[in-house]
């Protein structure tokens, strides 16, 4: 047994190390090599520190991704934006290029656990992509015409994390209701049509928003599709690799990606992912979602008011 755990381990932890390593030759490529890559905007210039800054960013959307299920862009893109001083179309392409290394991480961690659903995964992901191409072509004509309002949209959409975050957070205070009844069984049920729909949702969300999917993916296929939790964790994941893959090179090709920042938040939610999977049994999951459930809605509120012209700090 111990001897089968070791090989398990191994197998994890040897392509994982290998990404961080490509990951971080393509850093010191980019930082030596200083090839032409297309800015659509300008951004905060790297330094020692706010490299070690963007690290510990991605280390804790990491972290709370590998302890509750939540995706890094949620934490990482409120931050770089509105502390870091991104522009928010960089800020949504810099988090959704790092989301692709950190969901070929975790969707194989949990692909080697036999905790994706393939064909749910093909469904989600293959018709996912075709919303990825729409969402992206919608986030160039807001990006263009009209910044305001792709502010508005960022907050709305960061209304629904909020919202299902405070509300699981709470439940063991307010013993209120029972949750959803998921399926016992080792797959996740749901017409292909059905599948397919959700994914397209999702894909046009997260090429318009940059938001990997999974604040959404989780909770919708738990609560509509009645699936069992550590197989929409694992799927989730998995569809977010061709998802995050189309969308977050489309976002560079466009110039909307700080390539630098971007593969430094990577190495963080790798390191960070790990880490939260690892230590998970040692916090109580409702008391982060209501924290992070307050932030989300703090953030919505800030992009939502600065919309009218209110400022919060």
């Amino acid at each position: 047994m111990a001897t089968a755990m070791k090989g398990q381990k191994a197998v994890m932890l040897v392509p994982m190390a290998l990404l961080l390593a490509i990951i971080a030759c393509l850093e010191v490529w980019y930082i030596l090599a200083k090839p032409p890559l297309p800015k659509a905007a300008p951004t905060p210039e790297l330094t020692p520190l706010m490299g070690l800054i963007y690290m510990l960013v991605g280390f804790l959307a990491g972290l709370l991704g590998g302890i509750i299920g939540t995706g890094g862009c949620s934490v990482m893109l409120p931050i770089i934006h509105f502390w870091a001083g991104f522009p928010a179309t960089m800020a949504i392409g810099t988090t959704l290029f790092a989301v692709i290394f950190t969901a070929i991480s975790g969707g194989y961690g949990h692909l080697i656990r036999r905790n994706v659903d393939r064909r749910a995964a093909a469904w989600l992901g293959g018709i996912g992509v075709l919303g990825v191409l729409l969402g992206s072509w919608l986030f160039v004509i807001l990006a263009k015409q009209a910044m305001s309002l792709l502010g508005f949209i960022l907050g709305l959409v960061f209304l629904w994390p909020a919202i299902r975050m405070v509300y699981e957070g709470l439940l063991p205070w307010l013993k209120k209701g029972k949750q959803a009844g998921a399926s016992s069984e080792g797959h996740i049920p749901g017409a292909a049509w059905a599948l397919a729909a959700f994914g397209f949702v999702i894909g046009i969300t997260t090429g318009l928003v940059g938001l990997g999917g999974g604040y959404a993916l989780v909770p919708g296929l738990i609560y509509l599709f009645r699936a069992p939790v550590y197989i929409t964790m694992g799927t989730s994941l998995a569809v977010m690799i061709p998802l995050a893959l189309v969308g977050g090179l489309i976002k560079l090709s466009q110039g909307y990606v700080d390539f630098a920042a971007g593969c430094l938040l990577a190495i963080g939610t790798i390191i960070g992912a790990q880490v939260g999977a690892a230590i998970i049994r040692r916090f109580r999951p409702t008391t982060l979602k209501l924290i992070f459930g307050a932030y989300f809605l703090y953030v919505s509120l800030k992009f939502v008011l600065g919309y009218f012209g209110i400022m919060i700090w």
